[in-house]
């Protein structure tokens, strides 16, 4: 299952873990991303504050937790290779992967029909 977050970030879910990443809408915006910082494995992670950090040419930018839940994994290849948010959003590019507290949380969050509409909205 795939969700998205007003913030531009997707889950991709997995059981009780969601990967998490940009989405590419997100990193068009940024530019060409030259840094990403991780969390920390074992980082508790509040849904709606800073979680990760990417920065671009253009900008640096939070990355948001989308939901509560501790960090199992980081992408290891980000740091030395951060253009494969660009090339891979929503593969490679991912970063971090984090347990899912309370499922009731994915609830208000968007599917890929009601994001494309949300992306439509801003434009």
């Amino acid at each position: 299952m795939l969700k998205f977050t007003k913030d531009h970030e997707w889950l991709r879910i997995d059981g009780d873990v969601a990967t998490v990443g940009i989405t590419a809408y997100a990193q068009e915006q940024l530019g060409d991303v030259v840094f990403v910082e991780l969390p920390a494995i074992g980082r508790a992670l509040k849904a709606g504050k800073d979680a990760a950090v990417v920065e671009s040419v253009k900008a640096a930018s939070d990355v948001y937790a989308p939901i509560d839940g501790t960090v199992t994994e980081a992408n290891d290849a980000l740091p030395d290779e951060p253009g494969l948010v660009n090339t891979d959003p929503m593969g490679a590019g991912w970063f971090f992967k984090q347990t899912i507290a309370n499922p009731a949380e994915l609830e208000p969050l968007m599917d890929e029909v009601a994001y494309a509409a949300y992306i439509e909205s801003l434009s």
